[in-house]
């Protein structure tokens, strides 16, 4: 179950918040809400393995399909947009076009990636999961988007439809590549590790999209989930964890942005989503120092740590080893870059580098032209 859960975007101690405080009609979602993640957990392997299989046997390039489950739990649902056909009148449907398309051509344009599995895996998207489901979560195989509170009165809604923030679905589509590459245990620091990568190519997509620097980024993950009665900005701010929610029904942000504070617990596979903010504000920094557009350096820096040297079981420390030996590797020894990097780390309690150097990293999709490189003396940028 730690190797393969289900990952939602909405962590189990925002529900089980609702759950104690909510009304009558509040708790009931997020209780089905919790059930349905539950469920899921067990189906995690197979699912899996029927992604790998698929993977062989699509066309290369951008392939999008997204479905319509009609507020049902049969997955993946009635086809209402493929590829290339032009926007609907249901605006679930063209969000998640549009986001899991953006998630693509970052990863596509700037890391050389085929899509979530590196060979052109087709992008399935479900809209409209049930009735009153909480949570948007990748279950291996696809994208299942549920549509909030719609159906309770306007005094009680807490969460729009979950496609409505495009970090959201960038986060999502980085558990897939997660995945596919460093399989990040879901346990603990390495689990935190799991999320803190979702956040990080999340939030790029969406600055990617709005072509925002990391001094205008709002590094807030989630923005517009909320609706107007939760007192909240979004579900985590990379920029400042612990700040971006504190409401009588959610509670207060319980994230750390130090490993001081790194909370010891067995609820939410060990604090997944809750110290995933320390990693989080390392890159927030990293990228800040560095300047300009995230997904540039930053990003790359963390995406090859992410396909080449990370392994299931690393921590935080290993990731600010490993990130900090990346940024020499592709930028220089004292670089800029290198200097920032270990900034990063330095905010959250870390020392990068204090490891042994890693070697190089390994040759990926493009592994033929990367040796070549490497035997010549060079480093692909």
């Amino acid at each position: 179950m730690h190797r393969h859960p289900i990952t939602c975007i909405i962590p189990p101690h925002m529900l089980k918040e609702i759950i104690r405080n909510g009304s009558e009609e509040q708790r009931v979602f997020a209780l089905q809400t919790l059930q349905i993640s539950a469920q899921f957990r067990g189906q995690r392997q197979a699912v899996r393995d029927l992604a790998g299989v698929l993977s062989l046997a699509v066309a290369p390039g951008k392939q999008r399909i997204i479905y319509d489950a009609q507020n049902g739990s049969q997955l993946p649902g009635v086809v209402v947009r493929r590829e290339g056909d032009p926007p609907v009148t249901d605006p679930a449907v063209n969000e998640a076009y549009d986001g899991s398309g953006l998630t693509y051509d970052l990863f596509y344009e700037f890391y050389g990636r085929n899509s979530i599995d590196g060979r052109g895996l087709r992008l399935d998207s479900t809209v409209h999961y049930m009735k009153g489901y909480d949570n948007a979560f990748w279950n291996g195989q696809q994208m299942v988007y549920g549509d909030g509170d719609e159906d309770l009165p306007p005094a009680q809604r807490l969460f729009n439809r979950f496609t409505v923030a495009i970090d959201i679905i960038g986060h999502e589509l980085t558990h897939g590549v997660t995945e596919y590459e460093a399989k990040l245990a879901y346990y603990g620091q390495s689990g935190a590790l799991n999320e803190s990568m979702s956040d990080v190519f999340g939030s790029l997509v969406k600055q990617y999209q709005r072509r925002q620097t990391a001094a205008e980024a709002d590094w807030v993950i989630g923005q517009g989930l909320f609706t107007s009665n939760v007192n909240g900005i979004g579900i985590r701010s990379m920029k400042a964890p612990g700040t971006a929610y504190d409401d009588p029904l959610l509670g207060k942000d319980p994230q750390p942005g130090h490993i001081k504070d790194y909370v010891n617990t067995v609820e939410d596979n060990g604090g997944v989503h809750i110290n995933s903010g320390i990693p989080n504000h390392a890159f927030y920094v990293t990228a800040l120092e560095i300047g300009g557009y995230a997904w540039e350096k930053a990003g790359n820096i963390w995406y090859l740590a992410l396909r080449d040297k990370l392994t299931s079981s690393s921590n935080f420390q290993q990731a600010a080893d490993l990130t900090y030996a990346v940024a020499g590797q592709l930028y220089g020894v004292h670089s800029l870059e290198q200097q920032a990097v270990k900034k990063g780390w330095a905010e959250v309690g870390l020392v990068a580098g204090s490891g042994t150097t890693p070697e190089p990293p390994a040759p990926g999709n493009d592994g033929c032209l990367t040796a070549l490189l490497r035997a010549l003396g060079w480093t692909r940028v």
